[in-house]
């Protein structure tokens, strides 16, 4: 019985990977985004010097905002979150917030699924996800190096994440 016959085994001989490792991971990465805007939500909003640019398709399913700003932005958006946001409210699967554009107030809805990038400039702490296609409202994960600059994922490259930023020192 060859390699390529045995059970989780690809043709290649490469182990498939049936426990879905991307998925598992993409989730938790949003998770951390997800996790970080609660904490912006709660009464003392952002601690010290936070904020975040959050890039997200707009074309990606659930997203919502005023026409005129889909319009301008057909494919990807990047908003910031400093000092002036309101209304921002984190859900299960996206988030809500109102921003100022051209001195008017608009609302948007953003899955998290539509994120392609969150970012604290104060903390060089950076998460970067591979791009959904239009319509879809998942997206696989590309890790990121620690500052921010293009971004190369190769389906042969392993998925290396470095936990030395969580550590105590």
């Amino acid at each position: 019985m060859g390699a390529a016959n045995l059970p989780g085994m690809a043709k290649d001989g490469k182990a498939r990977d049936q426990m879905d490792y991307e998925a598992l991971q993409q989730e938790a990465l949003r998770g951390v985004v997800r996790a970080a805007l609660e904490r912006a939500a709660g009464p003392r909003g952002l601690p010290g010097e936070h904020h975040f640019y959050i890039s997200f398709r707009t074309d990606v399913a659930g997203v919502s905002a005023p026409q005129e700003l889909l319009a301008r932005y057909p494919d990807e958006m990047t908003i910031v979150l400093q000092n002036q946001y309101w209304d921002l409210a984190p859900a299960e699967s996206a988030f809500s917030v109102t921003l100022q554009f051209g001195g008017q107030p608009k609302s948007l809805s953003i899955p998290y699924a539509a994120i392609t990038r969150f970012y604290d400039p104060s903390v060089q702490y950076l998460l970067q996800f591979a791009p959904s296609a239009p319509g879809q409202a998942s997206a696989r994960p590309a890790l990121a190096p620690e500052k921010p600059g293009p971004a190369v994922a190769s389906e042969e490259a392993p998925k290396i994440v470095s936990l030395d930023q969580f550590r105590k020192k």
